[in-house]
């Protein structure tokens, strides 16, 4: 099956860690490489936002094809609304002479361009929203920078879809309450490299990290924006003695001009955690799994969170995780089974559930190897990938495709 993958801010090339560059990054390519693996044949499309080359072959066996839209540099996600139809436009001539089996739109503004294109070529097409702006809205508030229209295009380019594939149950609810029915979505979440994410071989002599001065290190990561709750993680810090917070994330690993890195830093001094809590910058993706290795308990603390990839590579790496109990960390951390869930915003909480954990390192094992067990069984990019490729097949044979296109499903 011939699949354009769509993705206009989020590029599979792009570094994790930014502003804009996190979890849905690593998801598309992860998916295009997956479905690659299952001899289809993917392209991703998304915006050019630097000199280079229009079309890259990737050592994983899809193409990315970058699109018009805007100046070519970088700009934040929220102000590229402006230039989706140079997009769409972009993206219909590059698939009308030749138009794939199926078309699958990443995020609300692809998912416009898609509906477009789609509608055009009579292709069916997909959308995996990756967040909502009814929760963003919800959440934010008036500190929600979304296009006015977000809201809307989001519950138009949803009807008009094939196919849902959402990523977690909370994410289907909140569609019905957009009034999409929950019969057009399919429950496909996010996934981790299992052969990359891997338990640490401390049995080989290899320590877990570089002895310091504290008997504990708490790991968090993410994109250094408020909503991923590290001012929540430095505040229970005052209550979790001989502990260590290594933060990785944010535009640059010393200095540089990052606001949140900035605040996150006078908190800590604020709090006279200075020396306990270390902000690193961003973290290659190759060098993850060696920093979640390291931690004895990997926290993750949003105020909401889509999906939430970290909890995932950090269960795949045997490392026991406190989160809170938001969106699609509700489905993938078992409660009390791989970790522990925690209600947001509560620094209290947080810190009583990190402690239990350190101070009861037979807890840790069992948490950090039933862990493992469980992204094993459901979240590696195996089982996503063909999850997602059951959904195209079904909306082929809905859409009555060719036999040839059913056959390379």
């Amino acid at each position: 099956m011939r699949v354009a993958l769509i993705s206009e801010h989020a590029s599979p090339l792009a570094a994790i860690g930014g502003v804009d560059a996190g979890g849905q990054n690593v998801h598309v390519a992860e998916l295009a490489a997956g479905l690659a693996r299952l001899r289809h044949t993917v392209t991703v499309y998304t915006r050019r936002d630097r000199p280079g080359p229009e079309r890259v072959t990737t050592s994983t066996g899809y193409d990315v094809v970058h699109l018009p839209a805007g100046p070519p540099r970088g700009m934040p996600k929220d102000d590229l609304w402006a230039h989706m139809p140079e997009f769409a436009h972009g993206l219909w001539q590059r698939l009308a002479p030749n138009p794939p089996d199926v078309i699958h739109a990443h995020f609300w503004m692809s998912a416009w361009a898609a509906a477009e294109v789609s509608r055009r070529l009579d292709v069916p097409f997909l959308i995996t929203y990756h967040a909502l702006g009814s929760v963003k809205q919800r959440y934010q508030g008036s500190a929600d920078t979304s296009p006015r229209e977000r809201i809307r295009i989001e519950t138009e380019v949803g009807l008009a879809a094939d196919r849902i594939v959402a990523t977690c149950h909370d994410e289907v609810l909140e569609l019905s309450r957009l009034g999409i029915s929950r019969r057009q979505a399919s429950i496909v979440p996010c996934g981790v490299d299992v052969q990359q994410f891997v338990v640490a071989d401390t049995g080989a002599g290899r320590p877990r990290r570089t002895p310091g001065r504290y008997e504990h290190q708490l790991v968090s990561v993410g994109r250094l924006v408020p909503r991923k709750g590290f001012d929540v993680i430095i505040d229970a810090m005052r209550r979790i003695p001989g502990a260590e917070l290594v933060i990785a994330g944010g535009q640059e690993s010393e200095g540089g001009a990052d606001p949140e890195r900035d605040r996150l830093l006078q908190l800590a001094h604020r709090y006279r955690l200075a020396r306990r809590v270390r902000l690193i910058g961003q973290v290659p993706h190759l060098e993850m799994p060696g920093l979640l290795q390291s931690a004895d308990v990997v926290v993750c603390a949003p105020w909401y969170e889509p999906f939430g990839i970290v909890p995932l590579e950090a269960m795949a790496c045997g490392v026991p995780v406190v989160a809170s109990a938001v969106g699609g960390l509700q489905d993938t951390v078992a409660d009390s089974v791989t970790g522990l869930l925690v209600p947001p915003r509560d620094p209290v909480a947080l810190a009583a559930a990190v402690t239990s954990l350190l101070d009861d390192p037979g807890r840790r094992a069992a948490y950090g190897r039933a862990g493992r067990e469980r992204v094993e069984r459901r979240y590696s990019w195996s089982r996503v990938a063909a999850a997602t490729a059951d959904a195209y097949a079904q909306v082929v044979r809905a859409r009555g495709g060719s036999r040839s296109a059913i056959a390379r499903a």
